[in-house]
């Protein structure tokens, strides 16, 4: 109990963050998703505008094509307990000359160590994204995103890189078809096998429980 509190207590700081507030384009609004219990973590770049409007991750055509790619539908993919979300950046940063400005550095810099010692229990890493790659990877990154991608073995079953899932992604997603007839099908079996561990791991608690009681 006092572990939990201790993680609610957490969430409740960052909710709550203004850390960049002056450098943001809006109100600060963090938008992740996190549950100690979690096995699935999704490590993207920083909310768009649709996304900060709603305060719901990946809640725009790029979420669309991600649970595609993952193969599970709304309810998994906002059930905290089962998937974590946690950007690289939990604000929306505005917007510049070619698109959405890159992640605010000092989000990662104050809460990233923190939030990811509290996620004991992840099983599968979905690493989205240039600054996600530079975090979680770092020296183990390729020379560039294809590269990256198209290594995945070496990476597996822990983690998988991805290519962000947005629209804008269309045409690099047509120059590598190979991307979504390989890798996506190992990918939801991973996922298939994370969760239903996940499952059964829970219903054994469960049943343990239950026996407690009545003996």
């Amino acid at each position: 109990m006092i572990q939990f509190s201790h993680f609610t207590a957490l969430k409740n700081e960052i909710d709550a963050c203004v850390i960049c507030a002056a450098d943001l384009p809006f109100a600060p609004r963090p938008v992740f998703q996190i549950h100690p219990s979690a096995k699935i973590l999704i490590v993207g770049q920083a909310p768009g505008i649709r996304v900060h409007e709603t305060g719901i991750p990946f809640h725009d055509a790029s979420g669309e094509r991600l649970r595609t790619w993952m193969g599970i539908e709304h309810g998994v993919f906002y059930d905290a307990q089962k998937v974590a979300i946690l950007p690289m950046g939990f604000c929306y940063p505005g917007t510049g000359k070619s698109g959405d400005l890159p992640p605010r550095p000092e989000c990662a810099l104050h809460w990233r160590k923190k939030v990811l010692a509290e996620l004991v229990n992840v099983k599968l890493t979905i690493i989205i994204g240039q600054y996600a790659q530079e975090w979680h990877l770092g020296q183990f990154q390729k020379k560039n995103l294809t590269e990256t991608v198209r290594a995945w073995k070496e990476y597996w079953p822990d983690i998988v890189v991805l290519p962000h899932p947005s629209p804008r992604n269309n045409i690099w997603l047509k120059k590598n078809p190979w991307f979504e007839l390989n890798v996506i099908p190992h990918l939801r079996k991973r996922i298939n096998s994370v969760l239903s561990f996940f499952l059964l791991f829970n219903c054994c608690t469960v049943e343990v429980i239950l026996n407690n009681i009545f003996l």
